[in-house]
């Protein structure tokens, strides 16, 4: 688990795991990738929910895209409450683009067309994740859902990030963190 320090304050590049009890249902049982934090506020991407209602290649045709059999195995996911209309690509960083944000060594952030026309045609990065929308925070808003129990910090892994069985990821999340689930209360509090 991270902890917030002077040394430390912020959390780019980690995941936030949803406590349980987390009383904001639409972040039940939710893995984020903390994508960008600092005195401003915080963006992150929820990496294990579904998006049900489409798929990569009906995305791509809305967005004039021939899909290819690429695009059949990449999901789209939905990554938070905010701008669900916007799209990113949370990705391995050997892929780089004139509009990418490369976040550390091991993940960048894509959002434009150019990088969904590359994975169509096959020339996208090795691993990625296609996520509509995302979850923000105000200025000091995150630090304190941390203090208030909400959520558990942990290093991020790609193995974890891109990790195929999304209603696994909270789990894997938490034994990375070495905690007995069944230890866990769902009411917060403060010794």
């Amino acid at each position: 688990m991270t902890i917030l320090t002077s040394d430390t304050p912020y959390l780019v590049g980690h995941l936030l795991v949803a406590m349980p009890g987390m009383p904001d249902s639409r972040f039940d049982k939710a893995v984020v990738y903390v994508c960008a934090h600092s005195k401003d506020g915080a963006m992150g991407l929820v990496i294990n929910q579904a998006m049900e209602d489409i798929t990569l290649p009906e995305l791509l045709k809305q967005l004039g895209v021939t899909p290819t059999p690429y695009s059949d195995k990449i999901s789209v996911q939905l990554g938070g409450p905010v701008e669900q209309g916007r799209g990113f690509v949370l990705h391995t960083p050997e892929y780089v683009h004139d509009s990418t944000m490369v976040v550390n060594d091991k993940m960048a952030l894509t959002g434009t067309l150019d990088i969904l026309q590359d994975i169509a045609l096959g020339e996208g990065p090795q691993q990625s994740l296609l996520i509509l929308g995302y979850a923000g925070w105000g200025p000091g808003q995150l630090d304190a859902e941390i203090l208030e129990n909400g959520w558990l910090t942990v290093e991020a892994d790609p193995e974890l990030v891109f990790e195929a069985d999304l209603d696994a990821k909270w789990h894997h999340a938490m034994s990375k963190l070495g905690i007995d689930l069944s230890l866990l209360s769902e009411d917060a509090g403060h010794a």
